[in-house]
Protein backbone atom coordinates (compact mmCIF):
# COMPACT_ATOMS: atom_id res chain seq x y z
CA UNK A 1 0.00 0.00 0.00
CA UNK A 2 1.31 3.81 -0.61
CA UNK A 3 -0.85 5.49 1.52
CA UNK A 4 -0.43 9.11 2.79
CA UNK A 5 1.08 10.45 5.37
CA UNK A 6 -0.83 13.69 6.58
CA UNK A 7 -1.86 17.05 4.53
CA UNK A 8 0.30 18.82 2.88
CA UNK A 9 -0.76 21.99 5.44
CA UNK A 10 0.73 20.19 8.17
CA UNK A 11 4.13 18.51 6.48
CA UNK A 12 4.24 22.63 5.95
CA UNK A 13 3.96 24.05 9.46
CA UNK A 14 6.14 21.26 11.17
CA UNK A 15 8.92 22.18 8.14
CA UNK A 16 9.10 25.29 8.53
CA UNK A 17 8.32 25.41 12.50
CA UNK A 18 11.98 22.98 12.48
CA UNK A 19 13.35 25.48 10.02
CA UNK A 20 12.72 28.79 11.11
CA UNK A 21 14.35 27.53 14.82
CA UNK A 22 17.63 26.43 13.06
CA UNK A 23 18.00 29.80 11.67
CA UNK A 24 16.68 29.59 8.29
CA UNK A 25 15.26 32.97 7.34
CA UNK A 26 13.31 31.85 4.76
CA UNK A 27 11.88 29.12 6.08
CA UNK A 28 8.31 28.85 4.31
CA UNK A 29 9.48 29.33 0.66
CA UNK A 30 12.34 26.70 1.11
CA UNK A 31 9.44 24.12 2.64
CA UNK A 32 7.01 25.00 -0.09
CA UNK A 33 10.07 24.59 -2.66
CA UNK A 34 10.84 21.25 -1.35
CA UNK A 35 7.48 20.16 -0.43
CA UNK A 36 6.78 20.89 -4.38
CA UNK A 37 9.94 19.00 -5.44
CA UNK A 38 8.72 15.72 -3.22
CA UNK A 39 5.07 15.72 -4.87
CA UNK A 40 5.72 17.11 -8.36
CA UNK A 41 2.76 20.02 -7.13
CA UNK A 42 3.45 23.18 -7.72
CA UNK A 43 3.21 26.11 -4.77
CA UNK A 44 0.00 27.10 -5.94
CA UNK A 45 -1.52 24.00 -5.78
CA UNK A 46 0.40 23.39 -2.29
CA UNK A 47 -1.76 26.72 -1.19
CA UNK A 48 -4.72 25.55 -2.94
CA UNK A 49 -5.52 22.61 -1.25
CA UNK A 50 -3.82 22.25 2.41
CA UNK A 51 -5.77 19.47 3.18
CA UNK A 52 -4.45 17.38 -0.01
CA UNK A 53 -2.57 14.06 1.76
CA UNK A 54 0.91 13.77 0.91
CA UNK A 55 1.83 10.53 -0.33
CA UNK A 56 3.74 8.71 1.61
CA UNK A 57 6.72 7.94 -0.27
CA UNK A 58 6.86 12.22 -1.07
CA UNK A 59 6.66 12.62 2.51
CA UNK A 60 9.72 10.75 3.26
CA UNK A 61 11.52 12.02 0.24
CA UNK A 62 10.10 15.83 1.81
CA UNK A 63 11.74 14.77 5.22
CA UNK A 64 15.27 13.84 3.69
CA UNK A 65 15.04 17.38 2.31
CA UNK A 66 14.27 18.82 5.08
CA UNK A 67 16.85 17.84 7.63
CA UNK A 68 19.26 18.61 4.65
CA UNK A 69 18.22 22.24 4.65
CA UNK A 70 18.60 21.54 8.59
CA UNK A 71 22.05 21.35 7.89
CA UNK A 72 21.62 24.75 6.31
CA UNK A 73 22.52 23.07 2.81
CA UNK A 74 21.26 25.33 0.14
CA UNK A 75 17.98 25.15 -1.31
CA UNK A 76 19.12 25.08 -4.47
CA UNK A 77 21.60 22.37 -4.01
CA UNK A 78 18.88 20.08 -2.54
CA UNK A 79 17.00 20.61 -5.24
CA UNK A 80 19.61 20.32 -7.63
CA UNK A 81 19.08 23.65 -9.49
CA UNK A 82 18.76 27.33 -9.51
CA UNK A 83 16.66 29.40 -11.70
CA UNK A 84 18.97 32.77 -13.99
CA UNK A 85 17.50 35.16 -15.68
CA UNK A 86 15.76 33.04 -18.39
CA UNK A 87 17.26 29.33 -18.19
CA UNK A 88 17.69 27.06 -14.93
CA UNK A 89 20.93 25.52 -14.25
CA UNK A 90 21.89 22.48 -12.38
CA UNK A 91 24.09 23.07 -9.40
CA UNK A 92 25.78 21.30 -6.80
CA UNK A 93 28.52 21.67 -4.63
CA UNK A 94 30.96 21.99 -7.41
CA UNK A 95 30.14 25.57 -7.95
CA UNK A 96 28.20 28.78 -6.46
CA UNK A 97 24.45 29.23 -6.17
CA UNK A 98 24.09 31.82 -8.96
CA UNK A 99 23.00 34.77 -7.33
CA UNK A 100 20.33 37.39 -8.50
CA UNK A 101 22.77 40.62 -8.72
CA UNK A 102 25.20 38.76 -10.73
CA UNK A 103 22.18 39.53 -13.24
CA UNK A 104 23.37 42.96 -13.49
CA UNK A 105 26.28 41.71 -15.70
CA UNK A 106 23.66 40.17 -18.34
CA UNK A 107 21.52 43.24 -18.49
CA UNK A 108 24.65 45.18 -18.98
CA UNK A 109 25.55 42.64 -22.00
CA UNK A 110 22.36 43.24 -23.42
CA UNK A 111 22.60 46.84 -23.32
CA UNK A 112 25.63 46.95 -25.05
CA UNK A 113 25.04 44.25 -27.62
CA UNK A 114 28.57 42.29 -28.34
CA UNK A 115 29.73 40.10 -30.53
CA UNK A 116 31.92 38.70 -28.59
CA UNK A 117 32.07 38.01 -24.68
CA UNK A 118 34.46 36.32 -22.28
CA UNK A 119 33.28 35.09 -19.13
CA UNK A 120 35.86 34.96 -16.65
CA UNK A 121 35.59 32.17 -13.54
CA UNK A 122 32.16 31.00 -15.39
CA UNK A 123 31.20 28.29 -12.55
CA UNK A 124 27.85 26.72 -13.42
CA UNK A 125 28.46 28.57 -16.46
CA UNK A 126 25.28 30.92 -15.37
CA UNK A 127 26.22 34.34 -17.24
CA UNK A 128 27.65 32.68 -20.30
CA UNK A 129 25.02 30.75 -21.01
CA UNK A 130 21.82 33.50 -20.21
CA UNK A 131 24.19 35.74 -22.19
CA UNK A 132 23.72 33.46 -25.06
CA UNK A 133 20.70 32.35 -24.92
CA UNK A 134 19.80 36.32 -24.95
CA UNK A 135 22.02 37.35 -27.51
CA UNK A 136 21.95 35.12 -30.32
CA UNK A 137 24.37 36.53 -32.57
CA UNK A 138 27.19 36.56 -29.52
CA UNK A 139 30.09 33.96 -30.00
CA UNK A 140 30.58 33.34 -26.13
CA UNK A 141 33.98 31.69 -24.50
CA UNK A 142 33.65 30.53 -21.04
CA UNK A 143 36.87 29.67 -18.71
CA UNK A 144 37.11 28.31 -15.02
CA UNK A 145 40.13 27.51 -13.43
CA UNK A 146 38.44 24.70 -11.65
CA UNK A 147 37.69 21.42 -13.67
CA UNK A 148 35.63 20.43 -11.81
CA UNK A 149 33.50 23.86 -12.24
CA UNK A 150 33.73 23.17 -16.13
CA UNK A 151 31.81 19.48 -15.70
CA UNK A 152 29.33 21.13 -14.59
CA UNK A 153 28.76 24.52 -17.06
CA UNK A 154 29.37 22.16 -20.21
CA UNK A 155 26.50 19.80 -18.96
CA UNK A 156 24.14 22.67 -18.20
CA UNK A 157 25.24 23.96 -22.10
CA UNK A 158 24.43 20.62 -23.02
CA UNK A 159 21.21 20.54 -21.57
CA UNK A 160 19.96 24.04 -22.32
CA UNK A 161 20.87 23.59 -26.28
CA UNK A 162 23.32 25.80 -26.15
CA UNK A 163 26.95 23.41 -26.11
CA UNK A 164 27.23 25.06 -29.97
CA UNK A 165 27.07 28.57 -28.50
CA UNK A 166 29.49 28.46 -25.54
CA UNK A 167 32.93 27.45 -26.16
CA UNK A 168 34.66 26.39 -22.67
CA UNK A 169 38.36 26.58 -21.81
CA UNK A 170 40.32 26.00 -18.83
CA UNK A 171 42.37 28.93 -17.49
CA UNK A 172 41.35 32.50 -17.18
CA UNK A 173 42.33 35.01 -19.92
CA UNK A 174 42.65 33.04 -23.49
CA UNK A 175 44.49 34.70 -26.40
CA UNK A 176 41.83 36.78 -28.95
CA UNK A 177 39.74 39.80 -29.47
CA UNK A 178 36.23 40.25 -27.08
CA UNK A 179 34.31 42.76 -27.31
CA UNK A 180 32.98 42.19 -23.52
CA UNK A 181 34.90 40.62 -20.54
CA UNK A 182 32.51 39.91 -17.97
CA UNK A 183 33.79 38.42 -14.49
CA UNK A 184 32.39 37.33 -11.17
CA UNK A 185 35.46 36.53 -9.05
CA UNK A 186 35.69 35.81 -5.76
CA UNK A 187 35.84 38.93 -3.95
CA UNK A 188 35.22 37.88 -0.02
CA UNK A 189 37.95 39.37 2.24
CA UNK A 190 39.10 36.91 5.26
CA UNK A 191 38.20 39.16 7.92
CA UNK A 192 34.24 38.67 6.41
CA UNK A 193 34.49 34.57 6.39
CA UNK A 194 32.88 34.11 9.91
CA UNK A 195 29.84 36.44 9.52
CA UNK A 196 28.66 35.08 6.70
CA UNK A 197 25.73 32.39 6.67
CA UNK A 198 26.87 28.96 6.75
CA UNK A 199 25.07 27.79 3.67
CA UNK A 200 28.05 29.80 2.47
CA UNK A 201 30.81 28.85 4.53
CA UNK A 202 30.09 24.94 5.02
CA UNK A 203 28.74 24.25 1.61
CA UNK A 204 29.96 26.15 -1.27
CA UNK A 205 33.19 26.00 -2.64
CA UNK A 206 35.92 28.35 -0.86
CA UNK A 207 37.85 29.04 -3.20
CA UNK A 208 35.27 30.65 -5.94
CA UNK A 209 34.70 32.84 -2.78
CA UNK A 210 37.54 34.19 -0.53
CA UNK A 211 40.09 36.55 -1.88
CA UNK A 212 42.82 37.48 0.22
CA UNK A 213 42.52 40.54 3.01
CA UNK A 214 40.72 42.77 1.26
CA UNK A 215 38.86 41.02 -1.04
CA UNK A 216 40.51 42.12 -3.73
CA UNK A 217 43.04 39.62 -4.51
CA UNK A 218 41.65 37.69 -7.42
CA UNK A 219 40.21 41.06 -9.21
CA UNK A 220 43.99 42.29 -8.91
CA UNK A 221 45.59 38.83 -10.73
CA UNK A 222 42.41 39.52 -13.47
CA UNK A 223 43.65 42.77 -14.72
CA UNK A 224 46.94 41.49 -14.72
CA UNK A 225 46.24 38.83 -16.52
CA UNK A 226 44.09 41.20 -18.89
CA UNK A 227 47.09 43.51 -19.41
CA UNK A 228 47.64 43.49 -23.16
CA UNK A 229 44.85 41.16 -24.15
CA UNK A 230 42.02 42.20 -26.71
CA UNK A 231 39.48 43.62 -24.28
CA UNK A 232 37.35 46.17 -25.71
CA UNK A 233 35.29 46.77 -22.31
CA UNK A 234 35.28 44.94 -18.56
CA UNK A 235 32.79 44.79 -16.15
CA UNK A 236 33.11 43.28 -12.91
CA UNK A 237 30.84 41.91 -10.12
CA UNK A 238 32.10 43.67 -6.71
CA UNK A 239 31.08 43.13 -3.01
CA UNK A 240 29.64 46.16 -1.12
CA UNK A 241 32.19 48.91 -0.46
CA UNK A 242 34.81 47.42 -3.12
CA UNK A 243 33.80 49.68 -6.03
CA UNK A 244 35.90 52.69 -5.39
CA UNK A 245 39.18 50.77 -5.17
CA UNK A 246 37.68 48.49 -8.50
CA UNK A 247 37.22 51.51 -10.57
CA UNK A 248 40.68 52.92 -9.97
CA UNK A 249 42.06 49.63 -10.92
CA UNK A 250 39.84 49.85 -13.83
CA UNK A 251 41.20 53.30 -14.74
CA UNK A 252 45.30 52.12 -14.29
CA UNK A 253 44.77 49.12 -16.15
CA UNK A 254 43.54 51.38 -19.44
CA UNK A 255 39.80 51.10 -18.85
CA UNK A 256 38.17 54.67 -18.79
CA UNK A 257 35.14 56.13 -18.69
CA UNK A 258 34.05 53.78 -15.12
CA UNK A 259 30.60 53.23 -14.41
CA UNK A 260 28.74 51.38 -11.41
CA UNK A 261 25.57 49.94 -11.29
CA UNK A 262 23.67 49.20 -8.01
CA UNK A 263 21.69 46.17 -6.94
CA UNK A 264 18.61 45.72 -5.22
CA UNK A 265 19.79 46.62 -2.37
CA UNK A 266 21.23 49.80 -3.50
CA UNK A 267 25.17 48.28 -3.12
CA UNK A 268 27.57 49.29 -5.87
CA UNK A 269 27.46 45.49 -7.72
CA UNK A 270 29.03 46.03 -10.77
CA UNK A 271 31.84 47.83 -12.09
CA UNK A 272 33.06 48.60 -15.78
CA UNK A 273 34.75 50.37 -18.36
CA UNK A 274 35.36 50.83 -21.79
CA UNK A 275 39.25 50.85 -23.42
CA UNK A 276 41.00 53.40 -24.10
Amino acid sequence: MTGTAGGVGEALEAAVDALAAAGVETARLDAELMLGEATGWDRAALAADPARGVPAAAARSFGEMVRRRLRREPVAYILGRRGFRSIELAVDGRVLVPRPETELLVELALELGPQTVLDVGTGSGALALAIAAELPGCEVTATDTSTAALDVAGANAEALGLSSRVRFLPGSIPDGEFDLVVANLPYVAESEWPSLQPEITDWEPREALLAGPDGLDAIRAFLSDLDGKGARAVALEVGAGQADAVASMLGEAGFGAVERRRDLAGIERVVWGRRG
